[in-house]
């Protein structure tokens, strides 16, 4: 071998190694994690039965998937939130939904300036309150600003409106919310969550999803188009995810299957 040759031998070596050592590097801070049940780790276990289908098949196959659940109280509700949106900058803090602000855990309640226990579904759309079940579903549950809580009410989603005071990028007008673009897409995905979750059993009424604002107190919430649209452009992130896994490993033992699988949601509707 000439010395050529074993140089070229020595450099093609020394990519090799140094490709692989990135590949099995860990995530570093701020990096999204690879998912397990985007990576496959769930189709072949937890969503077996729904790999494959489409429509009101795969919509069916995923409700007996995700609606054998552990089930918690309103009270719970409280500390499963300071776990599940923890700040990954500060374990002391919470993230809230919509203002997107830092705040300390110990300042939940229902004063000015606390956060609370926000209804992404609001719990008048199918008049289910704060019951165990479609009331303390941690999938559609979000610390939220109390004001900015009480601002949102029971609108539906939609976009457009005057910006809400204390938490820029919002926007709401009579009948709708429009949440900032960070988590456009966590929205729309907890709201197929619970179009899917609850279908009439349980003694709670059939929620769905449907493309108008105003719907009250019906089982209804949209804008289903708007929705489709915000969980095409604002993806799962990081913090998305691991809220999943979270809830899925410590608290109900179900998944939102649109975090794992968001192209599921063009599938069904």
């Amino acid at each position: 071998m000439t010395r050529v040759t074993r140089w070229k031998s020595l450099a093609l070596l020394v990519c090799a190694v140094a490709v692989t050592a990135t590949a099995q590097a860990p995530a570093t801070a701020g990096s999204a994690p690879t998912s397990p049940a985007l990576a496959g780790g769930y189709d072949d276990t937890y969503y077996k039965d729904a790999i494959g289908k489409t429509g009101e098949s795969l919509k069916d196959s995923l409700y007996k998937i995700i609606s054998t659940n552990s089930k918690v109280s309103y009270s719970q509700v409280w500390e499963a939130l300071k776990n599940t949106d923890e700040d990954p900058r500060n374990s002391a803090n919470v993230i809230l939904l919509y203002s997107g602000r830092s705040q300390s855990k110990s300042s939940n309640g229902g004063n000015v300036g606390n956060w609370n226990r926000e209804h992404v579904w609001a719990k008048s759309h199918g008049d289910f309150g704060t019951a165990t079940g479609p009331g303390t579903d941690l999938h559609h549950l979000r610390p939220e600003d109390v004001s900015v809580n009480s601002t949102r009410g029971n609108k539906d989603f939609d976009e457009g409106g005057s910006q809400v005071s204390g938490a820029p990028g919002n926007y709401t007008d009579a009948d709708s919310f429009e949440p900032r673009d960070a988590v456009k897409g966590d929205v729309a995905r907890m709201i197929f969550y619970m179009a899917v979750r609850y279908e009439g059993g349980d003694g709670f009424a059939d929620l769905e999803v449907n493309d108008k604002a105003g719907n009250g107190s019906q089982p209804y919430l949209g804008r289903l188009s708007v929705l489709r649209k915000w969980n095409a452009e604002d993806p799962p992130d990081a913090f998305e995810q691991r809220r999943n896994q979270v809830i899925y490993d410590d608290y109900q033992h179900n998944r939102n299957p649109f975090v794992d699988h968001p192209e599921w949601v063009d599938e069904i509707w």
